[in-house]
Parts: structure tokens; C-alpha cells; sequence
């Protein structure tokens, strides 16, 4: 479950469309996302050149079949003391199990290595002084870089410094200094989380309004419609429907704001139209019609996108 809200959060999702696809109240999600300040956390990693579970089944066998430490590291090419010290660190030669070991070797994996401002407490006392003078951590890489050239020691990314900010784990910087920046957000959100990110990343092959036709732009003709997304109370929403020319309003009731329910629910009203009313629809901007295409090869209507931020 929690992959697949690391999977949606990193694609762009919202909150609110996260909850109603991992079956999780918004309330939940937002608590999974905060604790890790936005930022998925790195998966455990093995040291290079530990046993593989296939080595150790094969252990386990030679175990069984009564062969030596030094037959059985001949046999897999490894060190006489690879073997012995895997055997008995996992309950020795009459109790070892390979499916037993490969879970204690996972618990004793290493996590992600300490993060560089905890390595580093002079760059970290910078950076979180000019943190303090609500610097933008844009602005203290470009500060360090002009005082203190590329010497390592002095050498940070604005990624960096956004991470030790969030990840409230590392314990690194203080959680009220996300206050000080300038987004004031509790967690971390990428360009996907915005309108213009969301426009320049997902809707792909988006008409834009500039090339409906004249006849919906001046309101000559019926059936160019207009689109928008609108949220109620208790998660709830409905997508609005307006004639240019008659202002007549269709309202499509919606279980999700997700594009896989929107464009089937739009789809589905359109059947009920006349078909002369099937000229276009113009959407607001938002990501509930990135699926336009799917749209419009179920109902006719070609779809056209305002401009990110217009009203």
C-alpha cells in the first residue's frame, strides 16, 4: 500500500486522489507523507557482495548433506570464513535456515548513509544561520559557491538542504525552519504538485484554446462547452458542464476526481446530448482530463485546454 502512495505522490497526485485509489482517508495519507516530509524514503540496500538467497539455499543444503565450511566456500567461490561466519551467526550448522537468514540479512542492511549536513557541522551551522534569515536554499548554494568556491567541505545542493529541512527523521534541521521558507509547506512537493508543473508534465498533447473553433470562440453556434471541476464538502465533486452559446448548465455527478472516473462519467453524459450539441469542450486546466484523448475518442468531442493560470 504504501509504494503505491510513494508511486502516485512522486506521479503527481493529490492527497485527495491518493486516498480514494489506495481505498485510505486523506487524513492517513497526509500523515504517511508528513513523516517523511514529502520525500519518499530510500529503499534498504545489502552491502555489495553479500549472499545471495540462492547461495544461501545452497548452504543450506550442503549443511544437510553433511559437506565442510571449506567444501561448501569451494563450491560457491567464497572465503572459508564468508561461510562459517553466515552459518554461525544464523543458529549454526543444525538449526541454519536459508529463508531465516536472508530476513535477518535484510533487518541488519544498511540504511542510506548519514545525511552531508550531519557529516559536516560547520557547513550545517551555515546553512541553517541563513536558513534563519529566511534564505532560500537556492540562494545559500549560490552564497557558498561565491565565499567558499568548490572546496567539498563547503559543497551543498538546494536538494540537500530541501531534504534535511522535510525529513524530520535526520534530525538535522529544525521542522520550524520550513516555516521560514518561502512555500511554508509541512511537507515537500515537486513541480508535478502545481498547475504549471502538472500541465507541463502529464497533459500530454494538449490543444490549446487558441485553437478551438471561431464558432465556440464567439459563441455563434450551440454545443461548444465549457468544463470545470468543482469540490464540495466531505471529499465530495461534480464536474459543471456550460453551453458558450445558451449558457444552459449540465452538472455530472463524480466519485473521484481521478482521470480514470472524470473522463468515463463526461463520456457517459454526452450519450445523452443531441448530437448536434457534440461541437467541443474546453477544460479549466486541471489534471481530471489528462486522459482527454481516451475522452474524446469515446464521444466525438475534441477537447481544448486553457492556459496554465488563466481564469
Amino acid at each position: 500500500m504504501k509504494a503505491d502512495l510513494w508511486r502516485r505522490w512522486r506521479a503527481g497526485e493529490s492527497i485527495s486522489v491518493i486516498s480514494g485509489q489506495i481505498g485510505k482517508p486523506p487524513g492517513s495519507v497526509f500523515t504517511v507523507l508528513k513523516h517523511h516530509g514529502g520525500i519518499a524514503p530510500e529503499p534498504r540496500k545489502e552491502r555489495a557482495g553479500s549472499l545471495t538467497m540462492a547461495e544461501r539455499e545452497e548452504i543450506s543444503r550442503r549443511l544437510c548433506a553433511g559437506d565442510s565450511y571449506n567444501a561448501i566456500a569451494a563450491l560457491l567461490g567464497r572465503a572459508v570464513s564468508t561461510i562459517s561466519r553466515e552459518v554461525n551467526q544464523n543458529g549454526g550448522r543444525g538449526a541454519y535456515r536459508a529463508t531465516v537468514a536472508q530476513e535477518r540479512a535484510f533487518d541488519r542492511a544498511r540504511r542510506p548513509k548519514q545525511c552531508l549536513l550531519a557529516r559536516r557541522p560547520s557547513l550545517r551551522e551555515t546553512v541553517l544561520a541563513l536558513l534563519k534569515e529566511e534564505w532560500s536554499p537556492e540562494q545559500i548554494v549560490g552564497h557558498l559557491r561565491l565565499n567558499h568556491g568548490d572546496g567539498p567541505a563547503m559543497r551543498v545542493s538546494h536538494e540537500t538542504i530541501y531534504r534535511s529541512v522535510y525529513v524530520t527523521r535526520w534530525k538535522v534541521v529544525p521542522r520550524e525552519l520550513s516555516k521560514r521558507l518561502r512555500t511554508s509547506r509541512p511537507i515537500r512537493k515537486n513541480r508535478r504538485h502545481t498547475v504549471k508543473g502538472q500541465w507541463r508534465s502529464q497533459i500530454t498533447d494538449a490543444r490549446p484554446i487558441e485553437e478551438r473553433p471561431l464558432a465556440a470562440e464567439d459563441r455563434s453556434e450551440f454545443g461548444h462547452l465549457e468544463g470545470d471541476l468543482v469540490i464540495g464538502s466531505n471529499n465530495s465533486q461534480v464536474a459543471t458542464l456550460v453551453d458558450r452559446k445558451s449558457r444552459f448548465l449540465t452538472v455530472v455527478k463524480l466519485a473521484s476526481r481521478h482521470t480514470t472516473v472524470v473522463v468515463p462519467a463526461l463520456a457517459e453524459a454526452y450519450t445523452r446530448m443531441d448530437p448536434r450539441l457534440h461541437g467541443t469542450l474546453t477544460w479549466d486546466r486541471g489534471m481530471e482530463l489528462a486522459s482527454h484523448k481516451r475522452f474524446t475518442a469515446d464521444s466525438g468531442v475534441d477537447v481544448f485546454f486553457a492556459a496554465p493560470r488563466s481564469p
